[in-house]
């Protein structure tokens, strides 16, 4: 039981185990293309997000309010970063001070381009996290009025946002070091002639694509009164549909104004798939 309602495999929170939780996302239908058909299964729950803009207008355009604060805020920091970026890189590489002039220019270039990159990459992963705290009370409207739309969620549990706070940032914290590690490790690859250049961008979007659909699934997950591990241990158990949501909204994401745009559509998206990894029902409720 989870806060009175009885999945396949669940136990009372406290009690469930990484393994366990993981029985309603195997037992939940997968689509016949394997690897493939399950990322597009992923796309497809942002495409059908997309559509709640037809659905919910109103309800959407209000969750475009956080989203557009969280934008502005670290668009400066953005800008804000070239300011100091030189004196930061010439701090970062001393060691380069008593090279040729044009190896020390060369090498700090690329290490400038890297540290952007991270920084670019740390920013929308961070704009997700921003937006989803500031407006907590649109995107749990908007998830709720998709999870209604499809038959709701027995029981469910309402957390209060300063209850929930503490462990919402601190779970942020952890997936933007994650990612800030991986960075660390696959930017650098962009520095290989034609192979990396193609790899590094790639591997770049599938971590990013991880860390969203954790962050975006919070909301339907804190519902059902499940936690950081639950979530990441059913998303694993379904990891090509997780990245097809998530990659689709990194891209999304970094195509000028489409974050804030896009991030209502998200979370309506990240809700549908949670109901997939439930074995919920994510036909209209109605029919």
């Amino acid at each position: 039981m989870v806060g009175g309602t009885e999945w396949p495999g669940l136990d009372t929170v406290g009690a469930v185990t990484e393994s366990r939780i993981e029985a309603p996302a195997r037992g939940a239908p997968r689509s016949r293309g394997g690897f493939i058909g399950e990322y597009f299964v992923g796309l497809g729950c942002l495409l059908r997000g997309l559509g709640m803009y037809a659905r919910s207008p109103r309800l959407m355009l209000l969750g475009l309010i956080p989203a557009f604060i969280s934008f502005v805020v670290l668009v400066s920091a953005f800008f804000g970063m070239f300011i100091v970026v030189d004196d930061i890189v010439r701090w970062i590489t001393p060691w380069a001070d008593g090279l040729a002039e044009g190896l020390r220019d060369t090498i700090r270039v690329v290490v400038t381009v890297i540290f952007v990159a991270v920084w670019l990459v740390l920013s929308v992963l961070l704009f997700t996290a921003l937006t989803l705290l500031i407006g907590q009370p649109f995107y749990e409207a908007i998830s709720k009025r998709v999870e209604d739309q499809f038959g709701g969620v027995e029981g469910e549990i309402d957390v209060s946002f300063w209850r929930s706070l503490p462990r919402s940032v601190g779970e942020s914290a952890r997936l933007l070091l994650f990612t800030g590690l991986c960075g660390l490790f696959i930017l650098p690859l962009g520095l290989i002639p034609v192979v990396g250049q193609v790899l590094a961008p790639v591997l770049g979007a599938l971590v990013g694509g991880w860390v969203l659909a954790m962050e975006l699934t919070s909301v339907p997950f804190e519902r059902r009164g499940l936690r950081f591990r639950h979530r990441k241990a059913m998303l694993k158990a379904r990891r090509p549909m997780a990245l097809g949501l998530g990659t689709a909204t990194f891209v999304c994401f970094l195509i000028p104004g489409g974050a804030v745009l896009v991030m209502p559509a998200a979370v309506a998206g990240a809700t549908i798939m949670s109901r997939r990894l439930f074995g919920l029902p994510v036909e209209n409720h109605a029919h």
